[in-house]
């Protein structure tokens, strides 16, 4: 069973974004099912540099948008975004160097993040964005 189940409740409803917070859904359960298949640690690492990479380039597409917009909260969730951007970078350092392994608390961690921005500060920011036309 996937570590998190896609559904609605995860939609903003806006399609670009929806399109890659499903992929990073899918990387994030990509990652818990290698770890849990006992993958070696190239094939983690290989998964968490995706992951890792996707991840800056979804927030790019948020922030791009915010910028355009000139979304009001756009500083407060850009902190969002630095901090896991920090937090991944560095799961992804140590892991790569063996002061870390990919543990189920890890990847607890990435689901209940993900799932709680999206939740949370993702879904706020959905009202402004559509009051300027995205869908």
């Amino acid at each position: 069973m996937a570590l998190i189940q896609w559904n609605s409740s995860l939609s903003v409803n806006i399609t670009q974004i929806d399109n890659q917070h499903m992929k990073l859904v899918e990387l994030v359960n990509t990652l818990h099912d290698k770890m849990k298949e006992g993958k070696g640690k190239d094939a983690l690492s290989g998964i968490l540099n995706e992951l890792t990479n996707y991840t800056v380039y979804h927030f790019k597409t948020e922030e791009d948008l915010f910028r355009k917009y000139k979304y009001p909260q756009t500083d407060s969730h850009l902190k969002e975004h630095e901090a896991l951007v920090q937090q991944v970078v560095k799961l992804r350092s140590d892991f790569g160097s063996g002061k870390s392994v990919l543990t189920l608390d890890v990847m607890n961690f990435l689901k209940d993040w993900l799932t709680g921005h999206i939740m949370g500060n993702d879904k706020a920011y959905v009202p402004f964005l559509k009051s300027q036309g995205i869908v």
